[in-house]
């Protein structure tokens, strides 16, 4: 009797040559994680492909869209797995066919990843058209852009059949590519971004500037339910924190007002710097669109970009507000993004901020307060809030301090109780 199992597919990782494997298992690995909702019985790599099996019926059906959400994953296949039995096979296909809904043309695509079956590709096709023709005499068989595409894949001793595909994220699995630090707001440029750089493969680990305590803590619980949106597919496993609504009260009254906000980009960049040296991340991720608001001009840019040596990634940096407000609705982020939230970046906003801030106005107003020791300070505040990932990894400096010296050097923030079994 068939059984109902997904197929991934994947297009970068296959390219990866003699590192393929690693990327693999990567790959696989994000797959298990993604899964663990799910009664998941294997995962494993059979002939340029990841078959993911599952122990209760009808489970494949449920886990095909999480799957088809994880990075690194081009396509997914519904399938069916049988014998070798042409019987089976063939009831397979009328299965598979008849699941495809409305439909006028379709033809079979076979394929064998071996010589030990007698049949070739062809006569795979022959043989299980000729069933297809006989359940649905009333469709036609097209060799060009048909309607439905009914696939049959002999691979290790059985054979896989399916119509239902659909195309997946891709980009690489997440935690190939190191890890980076992300600046993270309850907007919506900034989980865009984040989720761009998961896609990509990297293990992002966000920090949250909250304008606690001259604002409520809104905005981090909405934080926090972004990082949900965005599970099981895109695995985040810590928030960070940072208490900033005092220091942008001290930055307002010390610094003159067409610069408050570069001010506060900087210390945020020098506070997430830090953050990123503790969890070992090699780049600090920001939001920011050429040209969307006064913050984010090239010689804005390029005045917070000065006080820090890490390398700062902006995926979004020529997207438009449309095409960002796409893909944070396809994410399922935007409708969270909406909701009203007093944040940081609404507190002590000038009247006229500078767009095109020159230098020397800006190392003057920097040298205005104490920015060191408001750094430190801010590191010092900063809070937590740990989630289930199986790509993140604590910090060595934290397991060491935990293990040797008790506390962690930052506290640990829990989610509030209405919010903590969402």
């Amino acid at each position: 009797m068939a059984s109902r199992v997904c197929l991934v597919h994947y297009h970068e990782v296959g390219l990866k040559g003699k590192n393929r494997a690693h990327f693999e298992r990567i790959l696989i690995d994000s797959i298990k994680a993604a899964c663990a909702a799910f009664s998941l019985a294997s995962c494993t790599r059979i002939s340029g492909h990841i078959l993911v099996t599952f122990s209760v019926p009808g489970e494949a059906e449920r886990a095909f869209d999480v799957i088809r959400r994880v990075p690194g994953v081009a396509r997914v296949s519904l399938a069916f797995h049988t014998n070798r039995d042409p019987d089976e096979y063939c009831r397979a296909a009328v299965s598979a066919l008849r699941e495809a809904g409305e439909f006028e043309s379709f033809k079979v695509a076979a394929k064998r990843s071996n010589t030990d079956y007698a049949l070739g590709s062809l006569e795979l096709n022959a043989q299980v058209g000729e069933v297809l023709c006989g359940a649905f005499p009333q469709k036609r068989v097209q060799m060009h852009h048909p309607d439905v595409v009914v696939h049959v894949l002999v691979v290790q001793g059985s054979v896989y059949v399916y119509a239902r595909s659909e195309r997946g994220v891709g980009g690489l699995p997440v935690g190939s590519a190191g890890k980076v630090v992300t600046l993270l707001s309850s907007g919506i440029d900034s989980p865009v971004a984040t989720w761009l750089l998961s896609r990509r493969g990297a293990v992002c680990v966000p920090v949250h500037f909250s304008g606690r305590p001259q604002t409520a803590d809104t905005s981090e619980y909405l934080c926090q339910d972004i990082i949900r949106a965005l599970a099981p597919s895109v695995q985040i496993g810590r928030l960070y924190v940072v208490p900033f609504g005092d220091a942008q009260r001290e930055i307002s009254i010390k610094c003159p007002g067409k610069l408050r906000v570069i001010m506060y980009r900087r210390i945020m960049y020098a506070v997430a710097e830090r953050i990123a040296r503790i969890e070992g991340a090699k780049a600090i991720v920001t939001g920011e669109s050429l040209g969307q608001v006064a913050s984010q001009t090239l010689e804005n840019i390029a005045a917070v970009n000065e006080v820090v040596t890490l390398p700062v990634l902006r995926p979004l940096i020529g997207s438009d507000k449309q095409e960002i407000i796409e893909r944070a609705e396809q994410i399922g982020t935007y409708d969270i993004s909406c909701e009203t939230a007093p944040d940081c970046c609404t507190l002590f906003m000038p009247r006229a901020p500078e767009t095109h801030a020159r230098i020397d106005e800006v190392h003057e107003a920097w040298e205005a307060f104490d920015h060191d020791e408001m750094i430190d300070r801010l590191v010092a505040s900063v809070e937590y809030v740990d989630f289930e990932s199986a790509s993140y990894r604590r910090p060595r400096r934290f397991r060491e301090r935990h293990e040797e010296l008790g506390p962690a050097p930052f506290a640990e923030r829990r989610p509030r109780e209405d919010e903590s079994s969402s």
